[in-house]
């Protein structure tokens, strides 16, 4: 069973295309316009061990927002489509990540209803061009499309780059956990028989 997808976006504000393979290796091939965002994309793939092909054109000249929220959304579709009826999954994941002064933590649950809560403070400003507020539209985007109910949570940390980051990581590896094939348990991993929200 291959569990692979293609999905790919086209509006007048943003261009992307997103390659993944749940059962990868971690090899990453990211090209957007915003180096911060290609990076945090880079850490999904390696610490996912998923494999993830990234292409994405934007309107960065307004700024960073429709980019991040659009390449949010595709990759959140492309995890739904490869998962399909979500046969034989994990379902959850969770993660705590540290980061030399940070510790962020994600819970995932691949139920099929989007759900989002943030509890990371970030001050408004940058990461090289990108916006640390983007952080949550991002995450806000995969949870709505994919339909996971996704919950982050900083518990300390004080250097923006090292909180978005360990955010990313923690996202990563819960997902990794989420999606992956439980050896002991067959069909849907719920008591409704079906995980379509």
């Amino acid at each position: 069973m291959t569990r692979t997808a293609k999905v790919e976006r086209k509006t007048r504000e943003t261009e992307i295309t997103v390659e993944l393979d749940l059962d990868g290796s971690g090899q990453a091939s990211i090209a957007t316009p915003l180096p911060f965002l290609s990076h945090m994309l880079e850490q999904i793939a390696r610490h996912g061990c998923l494999d993830l092909s990234v292409r994405a054109a934007g309107d960065v000249d307004v700024d960073g927002h429709h980019t991040t929220e659009d390449l949010g959304m595709v990759l959140g579709r492309a995890v739904r489509d490869a998962l399909g009826e979500r046969a034989g999954i994990r379902r959850f994941g969770e993660a705590t990540q540290p980061m030399d002064e940070t510790l962020a933590s994600v819970a995932l649950d691949l139920s099929g209803r989007p759900f989002f809560v943030w509890r990371v403070a970030l001050p408004k400003a940058k990461l090289g061009a990108w916006d640390t507020e983007l952080a949550e539209v991002f995450f806000e985007a995969f949870a709505r499309t994919c339909g996971a109910n996704l919950h982050v949570r900083l518990h300390e940390g004080t250097n923006l780059h090292h909180i978005v980051e360990a955010c990313f990581k923690a996202f990563a590896r819960a997902l990794r956990r989420a999606v992956e094939i439980d050896p002991r348990a067959a069909g849907i991993p719920s008591t409704k028989g079906s995980l379509d929200g």
